[in-house]
Order: C-alpha cells, then sequence, then structure tokens
C-alpha cells in the first residue's frame, strides 16, 4: 500500500505522546468529577439548523454528503444537511431539550470529544481536535453563583496539569451586558457587529478594530476609540473595577439614571461578584479583563478567555461564557454557563513547547520472554498471574534468542524483562531483570512486586 499523504490540520500523536494526551484527559475526568461533573458524550453531527449562525464559527462548518449525493448537494438546503459539531456547546443544549426529562437540572456534565472547524492550520491550531468541556444548565433559571464556581474548576484542572510543564493559568472575565450597556450608552447599535470586531484586537490590533468598527458598525471614531478605552480595563479587585468603570461612563457621558448604564450595570454587578469571589477562594486565578468579548452569538452574560504566563503566542486555551437562549422547548428555558479546553492545543504545547514526553512507550512492566514455542503456554500463564495483580505484562512475539527479547522490551522501555524456570522437570524458580538497572533476582508471579520507581508509565517534563 503507497504511503498516504499526511492531511494538514488533523493531527494524528505517535505512541509518545498519544500517551501524554491520554495523561490529560484521565487528570482532566478526575478533575471534573472531582467536582460533581456527570460525563456524557453526543454523536458527532448535528442538522446544519443547529450549527448556523453561531458567530463567525458558522463559515467554518464542515457538512457531509453520501458520495452518490457528491454535485447534487444544492438540492438540499444547508439548514436540512448534516454537519460535523464545531463545538460542544451546541450540542450539549440539543441534548439537554431531547433529554430534559431524564435528566437532573441543575445538570453539570462533563464531555471531552472531537470537534472540526474548517480553519486554517497552524501550531496549536488544528482542524480536527479534542475539546474538554463542563457547563451547567438550568431549568427555567440558573444561579449566577455558577459562573464563578466553573472557572474556579477549570484552574484548578489546569493547576494540576502544571506537573506536566504547564505554565500558570489565569481567567480574563468580562461580561455582555457590561459591554452591551456601555456600547448602547455611547448611541451604538450594532451591538454584535462590536462584540464581533473587539474579540479580533489581540489579533488584528487597536488601529484595524477601529477601522473596522468605524467602517462595519457605523461607528464614529470617537466612538471606537470609547469602545477601546473600555477595553483596556483590567482589575484583579470588585471595588477597582466599578471605580474605573463609572470613571470611563462620566468622561463619555452616560447616562447612569438611562436603560443602556442600568444594563451595564448588571452586568458589571455579576463580574464584580465573580472578581472577589474567584480572590476570596483561589487569589489571581480570576481579573476582569474588559476586552474579552467571545466571537460566538449565542453568550448573553459572563464570557471567559484563559491565558497561560509566558505563552502569549498560544492565546487562548479555556474559554466560554453564560447562555441563556441557547436551549428552548416552548416556553422552557435551560440556560447555561461553561468552559471548554482547547486539549489538542494545549498538548501541542505541552509536547513541543514544554517538553512533555513519557516515560516509556508501552503501558506494559513486564515482557514474558518465551524459550520455545512450545512452552510460550507457561509464559501466558506468567503474564495472566500478573495482570490478575494489577501488574502490566506483555508476552515476547516470538521466542527469539534472548538478546532480541530483551532489545524489543528496551525499544518499548518496558524496564522488566521475566525469564520462566526454562527447564519444566526443575522446580527452581523464574527470574525477572530489570534491565535498567541490571538487577535480576529470583521471582514468583504469584508474589513478585515492581519497584515503583519503574512500575508506572509517567509523563516526565524537560523544558
Amino acid at each position: 500500500m503507497a504511503k498516504g499523504a499526511s492531511i494538514s490540520g488533523f493531527p494524528e500523536w505517535l505512541p509518545s505522546e498519544r500517551v501524554v494526551e491520554q495523561r490529560v484527559i484521565d487528570t482532566l475526568r478526575d478533575v471534573f468529577e472531582l467536582n460533581g461533573f456527570i460525563g456524557i458524550e453526543t454523536r458527532a453531527v448535528e442538522q446544519g439548523s443547529s450549527l448556523l449562525k453561531k458567530g463567525e464559527t458558522s463559515k467554518e462548518i464542515y457538512l457531509l454528503s453520501r458520495l452518490q449525493e457528491v454535485g447534487h448537494e444544492s438540492d438540499t438546503a444547508v439548514e436540512q444537511r448534516l454537519g460535523l459539531h464545531f463545538d460542544l456547546t451546541v450540542p450539549l443544549s440539543r441534548y439537554v431539550v431531547e433529554h430534559s426529562g431524564q435528566l437532573p437540572f441543575p445538570f453539570k456534565r462533563w464531555q471531552i470529544q472531537k470537534v472540526w472547524r474548517g480553519e486554517r492550520p497552524q501550531e496549536g491550531r488544528f482542524r480536527e481536535f479534542v475539546q474538554a468541556d463542563i457547563d451547567v444548565v438550568g431549568e427555567g433559571t440558573l444561579p449566577e453563583h455558577y459562573e464563578v464556581e466553573l472557572p474556579l474548576v477549570m484552574v484548578n484542572a489546569l493547576e494540576r496539569l502544571r506537573e506536566f510543564g504547564l505554565p500558570k493559568a489565569t481567567v480574563h472575565a468580562n461580561n455582555r451586558k457590561l459591554s452591551e450597556g456601555f456600547y448602547r450608552g455611547l448611541g451604538l447599535t450594532d451591538i454584535e457587529g462590536v462584540l464581533r470586531e473587539i474579540d479580533k484586537l489581540d489579533k488584528i490590533g487597536a488601529d484595524e478594530v477601529v477601522r473596522l468598527l468605524v467602517n462595519e458598525c457605523a461607528a464614529s471614531e470617537q466612538q471606537a476609540n470609547a469602545c477601546l478605552e473600555l477595553a483596556q480595563i483590567t482589575a484583579s479587585d470588585g471595588q477597582s473595577l466599578i471605580d474605573r468603570f463609572n470613571g470611563l461612563c462620566e468622561i463619555h457621558h452616560i447616562d447612569m439614571d438611562g436603560d443602556a448604564y442600568a444594563m451595564a450595570k448588571e452586568g458589571l454587578d455579576t463580574l464584580t461578584m465573580i472578581v472577589d469571589e474567584a480572590a476570596r477562594i483561589r487569589p489571581g486565578s480570576v481579573i476582569a479583563d474588559l476586552k474579552i468579548a467571545r466571537g460566538l452569538d449565542y453568550y448573553t452574560g459572563s464570557v471567559y478567555e484563559t491565558f497561560l504566563d509566558g505563552a502569549s503566542s498560544l492565546g487562548s486555551i479555556c474559554s466560554g461564557g453564560r447562555y441563556d437562549n441557547l436551549a428552548s422547548q416552548g416556553s422552557r428555558k435551560y440556560p447555561g454557563v461553561g468552559l471548554s479546553i482547547g486539549l489538542s492545543r494545549l498538548v501541542s504545547y505541552m509536547l513541543h513547547s514544554a517538553g512533555a514526553t513519557a516515560s516509556r512507550i508501552s503501558p506494559a512492566c513486564v515482557l514474558v520472554a518465551v524459550w520455545n514455542e512450545e512452552n510460550r503456554g507457561e509464559s501466558n500463564e506468567i503474564a495472566r498471574q500478573l495482570r490478575a495483580r494489577g501488574i502490566a505484562a506483555d508476552v515476547a512475539p516470538t521466542a527469539a534468542k534472548l538478546g532480541k527479547q530483551i532489545k524489543y522490551a528496551d525499544k518499548l522501555g518496558i524496564p522488566y524483562v521475566w525469564f520462566p524456570n526454562e527447564d519444566p522437570a526443575d522446580d527452581g524458580p523464574d527470574q525477572v531483570k530489570n534491565i535498567i538497572s541490571g538487577e535480576q533476582t529470583d521471582a514468583d508471579a504469584r508474589s513478585w512486586e515492581p519497584d515503583t520507581v519503574y512500575a508506572r508509565q509517567t509523563v516526565e517534563t524537560h523544558a
């Protein structure tokens, strides 16, 4: 078979890299479940009608076609076609509505699954990648305390990953109501457009954002600059945030008795609560950053982006927010708040920048040697006894010369090679060799224990 060409944006980790990814997945799942989140998995495809109109990501949706339909896709409206999900929030909203009668509310779920986006691949940014999400969805209402609890769960999860070379993570939070109220107070009307352009600030710079606000959102240059001044506000405590925001409103003559300021004040109060409560529980983990906008249209309140110290080029590695209108069933609404880690981006950083590596390729701790094929059954029985006691074991693939079997174990990083008693007529003991230290001792498969240093497959960093 001819060697296939690689396809840009669709990563395939080598076995040792996959070990790192799996350890990250296991760590995140552990933290999520410690905090009471329930695991689910949703289908890979959704109706086009569900995937469309979710901000600029709509342009990146992969639609599916059966081979016999190629060339005739225009006969079916995009809304009626199937597409691969580009995030896990849209599928969750559909899942909640379909299974509302069987779910406990508030419904706390974790989900680690692949998603697909047709964007331009680059370092750490893929077309097929894994996301790790947590969300809480309420029925009718959802208490705002979840808007501080979920970011702290993610901070805890990212803190656990620091042993694999990840730098300290900080959540930057804003509130859509705060921003929208300020924009309306300035006299702007294309709020979604303004949020979309402000979301590009770190990518394209202030001058280009001002140009887009003027040309695309009907803002005057003065209004555009006021939007940038709002985006420059950061604070690590609620009072500082309140003072700086109110000061900016006074400078731009926003009526503090009007409806626009009332909307902004609602968002300001929530954001103040988030920053102060987070500081009380885990100081320095969450700050207010009023340039955070999020490009997806379904966010209605708090929005979050998470950055790693010293890794600005990586951008946000965990984002999300509050959404009140994404899931509904007649008059019943299911408001939610959630955050999502770009797990593949994180793993790419850990592999290529933090120097994360697996201690060995194989999860097996022991390779049981085979003297000859007639006695393979005895080697298999030794491996079975070891596995029954929780010791990962493999059996040599062939009865090759002993040196080749040891070399095979070494290539896989397996630290121990087990030598069965060569003469069944002799009642002598088996032996096991640590091929790293060279130590060789008598052993019994019913009682032998590996040294704890060598027993587990681990992830290490060499950065």
